[in-house]
This record gives C-alpha cells, sequence and structure tokens, in this order.
C-alpha cells in the first residue's frame, strides 16, 4: 500500500501501488563461513528505504568532505584520548598538617594541650582522612581520627573540594576547629601547578601553662629519696632479659630435664617461666609454666608460715627479690622451689650485662646431654606355672600382651631335626632305678620334650610335652634356656625340681654337635665321642637274637627321618593306658 502526502491519511484516500510486488519483511540473519552473523537491513516493507538510510547528498558530502586535512593541519583533527580521573588522579593524596586544642580543666599546670593531626585529601574521589600521630607513652587514645570519607562544606550538602583548603584556615569538622599550619612539597607543587595561591606557613604552637604567682614554700620534713617505678616503667617497659634453662625434674616420678625459656622483666622486675614444646614428647601443650609475678628471695622472720602456695606474697612479709644479679648463666637458680640450670641467654641479655654489670660474665655453657636415669627396676613376678614362660612375661610388660619374636630362620634350617638322648631319674627311690627316659631337643625353637618308656611294672606315655626348659637360677624377665652345649654325657638337666641324668645319646647328635655353627664346649664333644666309641668297640655278650645287652641304649634312639616309626616299634608290645593311668603316670614327676 502506498500513501499520498497530499490528501489525508482516511479510508478511501489511499489506492495500491501496482509496481510494487514484495511485502516480505528483509532479512537480517546470515550466514559466512559457517558463522552466523546478524546484518543491518537497509529497506523496509515493499523494499523502501528506511528513514536511517535517507540522507541528503549534503549530508552526505559533509561527511565524505574533509577540509581540515586539506587546508589544515592533521594534530587538530585527531581527537585526544579520554582518561577518567580516577585513573589521572590515582594515588595522588594532598597532605596538610594542622592542630586543635584540647581544655584540661582539672590540671594545675596546663590550661589546654596542643594535638597534632595530619589531613590527607585523596583527589581520585575529594574523600579526607584525619590521623593523629602516635606519641609513645602518652596516655591518650590516639591514631586515626576521622575515617576516609567526603566532608560536608555547609548546610546545602556540598563537600569541600581541594580549592577550600589553604594554610591559615579553620576546618571544622564534627565540632572540632582544626588550624592548618603548613603543607609537604608535592601539595606545594600541585597547588601551584594549578594556579592556587598558597598562604605562608606558620609554626605550630606549644601547650600553655598556668601561671603560679606565689611559689609554694618548702615543706619543714623531706621525704626519704626511692627509687621511681614510674621512671623504670617508662624506661624499660619493652627490655625483658631472656634466659635458656634446664628444669632440673630428675627426682620425680618419671622425672626428666626439661628446657624452658625464663624471662626477667625490667619494668617491674617480675620473673615470668614458660616451657618449650618439644616435637613428639608427648606431654600436654602448657606454655606457662609459671606466670608472671615477683618472685620473693628472702621471706622476713617470723613469715614463713604464710600461705605462699597460695597468697602472693607482699613487701610487707619480703625482704629481698630477686634482682638480674641473680640470674647467672653456668649456675644453677632455684625458684619456687624448683631448680633450673641456666645454660644461655639471647644476645640482649648478653649486652645488658656487659653495660650495667661488666664484672658478670655471661658465657653459654651448653645444653647438656640427656643421660640414662638411674630408675628401679620393676620387678618381674614369678612364674606361676600357667602357659608357656614367654607368654606369661608378654602379660607383665604391656596390657594388651603381644606375641614373643620367633627366630624364622633358625626354624627352616633346623626344621625336622631332633636331639636325642637316653636319661634316667636322679631319685632316692629305688623304685626309679628301673626306669628310662628319651628327652629330645629341637633345635628349631630349643625346646624340650621328655617321653617315658614303658617297662614291666611301669606305664610309659608322654611325661613333658614340647616346652621351654629354663636353667636354674635364670630370672622370669631374662631366662636362659637349655642348648645342646649343656647335654654332656653324665650331665645332670634340671627340669621342673626333678633332675635327669643323661646316659646316653644318638649318633646323630654327635654328627649334628660337629657341624654345627655355635660354640659347643669341648668336654660336651668328648663325652660324646667317649661314650658312643666306648659302645660300639666293646664285645658285650650277646643275647639269643644276636646283639649286645647295652646296645638297647642306641637303638632305641631312631634317626630323625624315623623318629615316629622308633616311638611306635617301642610301643608294639604294649597296650596304651587310660586316661586315669595317663594322669598317674604324669604325676610321678610331681612327687616330692
Amino acid at each position: 500500500m502506498s500513501w499520498n502526502h497530499g490528501l489525508p491519511f482516511l479510508p478511501g484516500n489511499t489506492f495500491r501501488d501496482v509496481t510494487k510486488s514484495a511485502f516480505h519483511r528483509p532479512q537480517t540473519l546470515d550466514f559466512k563461513n559457517g558463522y552466523a552473523f546478524r546484518r543491518k537491513p537497509t529497506v523496509g516493507i515493499e523494499q523502501d528505504l528506511l528513514l536511517s538510510e535517507k540522507l541528503i547528498q549534503q549530508e552526505i558530502s559533509e561527511f565524505s568532505l574533509t577540509p581540515d586535512v586539506s587546508y589544515g593541519s592533521f594534530e587538530q583533527s585527531v581527537v585526544k584520548e579520554f582518561i577518567p580521573a580516577y585513573v589521572a588522579l590515582d594515588k595522588k593524596v594532598l597532605c596538610y598538617y594542622a592542630y586543635f586544642h584540647e581544655n584540661i580543666p582539672f590540671s594545675a599546670e596546663e590550661e589546654f594541650c596542643v594535638r597534632p593531626v595530619v589531613i590527607n585529601y585523596y583527589l581520585e574521589d575529594d574523600t579526607m582522612s584525619m590521623v593523629e600521630p602516635m606519641v609513645e607513652n602518652s596516655g591518650m587514645p590516639q591514631g586515626k581520627r576521622v575515617s576516609r570519607q567526603r566532608l560536608p562544606n555547609n548546610e546545602h550538602g556540598q563537600h569541600y573540594q581541594w580549592t577550600d583548603l589553604n594554610i591559615g584556615m579553620d576546618l571544622e569538622v564534627h565540632g572540632i576547629k582544626y588550624h592548618i599550619t603548613h603543607c609537604d612539597a608535592f601539595t606545594k607543587k600541585f597547588l601551584e601547578s594549578e594556579g592556587f595561591v598558597l598562604n605562608d606557613p606558620e609554626p605550630m604552637p606549644q601547650a600553655k601553662h598556668r601561671k603560679n604567682p606565689q611559689p609554694s614554700q618548702p615543706s619543714a620534713y623531706t621525704t626519704p629519696s626511692q627509687f621511681d617505678s614510674r621512671y623504670q616503667f617508662l624506661t624499660m617497659d619493652p627490655k625483658v632479659l631472656r634466659f635458656f634453662a634446664l628444669w632440673e625434674d630428675a627426682d620425680s616420678l618419671f622425672g626428666d630435664n626439661r628446657p624452658v625459656t625464663i624471662q626477667y622483666y625490667l619494668a617491674d622486675d617480675t620473673v615470668g617461666v614458660s616451657a618449650v614444646r618439644e616435637p613428639n614428647s608427648g606431654r600436654d601443650p602448657f606454655p606457662i609454666l609459671m606466670h608472671r609475678l615477683k618472685l620473693p628471695k628472702k621471706i622476713k622472720p617470723g613469715s614463713e608460715t604464710f600461705p605462699s602456695c597460695v597468697l602472693e606474697a607482699s613487701k610487707a612479709e619480703v625482704d629481698e627479690y630477686y634482682s638480674p644479679k641473680d640470674f647467672h648463666v653456668g649456675q644453677t637458680i632455684k625458684l619456687m622451689g624448683r631448680r633450673f640450670l641456666l645454660y644461655d641467654c639471647d644476645g640482649f641479655t648478653k649486652e645488658y650485662y656487659q653495660k650495667n654489670h661488666p664484672d658478670m660474665e655471661m658465657k653459654p655453657s651448653g645444653v647438656p646431654k640427656k643421660t640414662d636415669l638411674l630408675q628401679e627396676r620393676k620387678e618381674v613376678p614369678p612364674y606361676n606355672g600357667f602357659g608357656s614362660l614367654e607368654d606369661s612375661l608378654q602379660n607383665c610388660l604391656s596390657l594388651i600382651p603381644k606375641t614373643p619374636k620367633k627366630n624364622v630362620l633358625k626354624m627352616l634350617e633346623n626344621q625336622h631335626k631332633v636331639l636325642r638322648y637316653s636319661a634316667r631319674l636322679d631319685s632316692q627311690n629305688h623304685a626309679d632305678e628301673d626306669r628310662c627316659f628319651i628327652l629330645s631337643y629341637f633345635p628349631s625353637d630349643d625346646m624340650i620334650s621328655i617321653f617315658e618308656k614303658p617297662v614291666p611294672g611301669i606305664l610309659g606315655g608322654q611325661v613333658l610335652k614340647k616346652t621351654h626348659v629354663p636353667k636354674p637360677g635364670s630370672t622370669a624377665d631374662k631366662p636362659e634356656f637349655y642348648s645342646p652345649a649343656d647335654f654332656a654325657i653324665g650331665a645332670t638337666v634340671k627340669v621342673f625340681s626333678r633332675r635327669f641324668v643323661l646316659t646316653n645319646a644318638d649318633h646323630f647328635v654327635l654328627t649334628y654337635l660337629e657341624s654345627s655353627t655355635r660354640q659347643i664346649p669341648c668336654q660336651t664333644l668328648d663325652s660324646l665321642r667317649q661314650k658312643l666309641g666306648v659302645a660300639t668297640a666293646n664285645n658285650q655278650p650277646a643275647d639269643q637274637n644276636g646283639k649286645n645287652r647295652n646296645s638297647h641304649l642306641v637303638d632305641n634312639v631312631a634317626e630323625p627321618s624315623s623318629l615316629c616309626e622308633g616311638r611306635l616299634d617301642c610301643l608294639k608290645s604294649y597296650s596304651l593306658p587310660n586316661k586315669s593311668q595317663q594322669n598317674k603316670s604324669k604325676s610321678l614327676l610331681n612327687l616330692s
């Protein structure tokens, strides 16, 4: 549809333009190299130019022609780069020095005091802050007075600008008037570069003192001069003498030499002791061993009963306190009933003693090494007979018993090896003379077992199961067990209050001991060689079966490989005893 601009826009006054056939909206999305991008439309519906594109020729010529380039310099047409104020004025601060008066109503000497302040004006955002310089031991709260903020200039809501500040003016902030006296070099240079006229700097005034026309008459009584404690506090407040010491606590239960640090505060002559925490010491982390207090050195006579353990003694009970002269490096000092060995000090302490006490030499003595304290060893109770000796000992060493350690290499080397001896019971009873025993020693774990051979009238069987047998006189905490070196022919072996005399041995015993790496006494080896040699060389009368009468001493002891077969052969012609008979035979060892 088209519209005739000469006619009113009413129904019937418009007609259709037959030359136009495209009434779709222009496309604004296009693809290039696989990427979608937005395209600015130039025509609208019916392919009419948009109003933004209908530029007259005069406007096009104004954009196309560059008279500055043709007739003027290029620098004039280039637009300068815009720099914001927070970038151009960043970290630029104007510094003014001022003061204010503070009245002192209850002072007989001063009417008011002058307190200086520093005013900082930040050009970045027109904010201000006020800081009062800190004076040591001034007795007044100092520091930041006004935090950084924009300060109001009048009741209309306007704020202070840098042009409102000048030397010699009064600045009222929160009801307090600050008088500006001078500024720093940067502030002066900046204001002069901006064409601002600065006033002449002014001196800082002094505090005003009251005049006393009639000086007070000196009194007739003059108090005795004493050391000024206030002067001592002002001059010695941050100074501390630090000593490194050892607390000799070896006399107490589980005692030890514990490292501590002793601090002597020169401001009020007090002493404090702090513990040094050692890694993996197992102690609770208590850093303060003794809090800071004045330590009495001598108590006045008659005040010994003062409860100093719960109350701190006053000057009325104390005759003398500890002083720096009492702390000497290399000596032992007693504090609160504890002994402390001073072995070193810090650098400031050494300088203090060199200046004030040159006669005292503060030479470090070194840290003494920890020595093993001779404490009473816990007595192990005697063996009660239950279980093995090693297992019973573990119950005394720890709350949760641990399995005794075994020599695995020794067990593997001597596996299935048994040293067998024949023995008789050393008893005054004549009925025990015909009893014959076989003592088996196991080199893998140093255990002993005893088996009694059945003979007519005596039931045989196991007398002692496989166990460790300690030597007579060995203690329960350090037991000493029997070894092959103790088993010589004719030797007596005491097994739990019973005595056995070795009468013979197997050939394998001699072979094993000669090839063993253990130190076997020559007396043991000679007795075995003599006994076995005599038993084989002598010609004894033979019995009906063609054997020697003494051959049973050796033949009944089989080789290690046929140990089980040898024991079974001894029992083929005898019936096994029942349980009651076994108990009766085992009780033979317990007879007195």
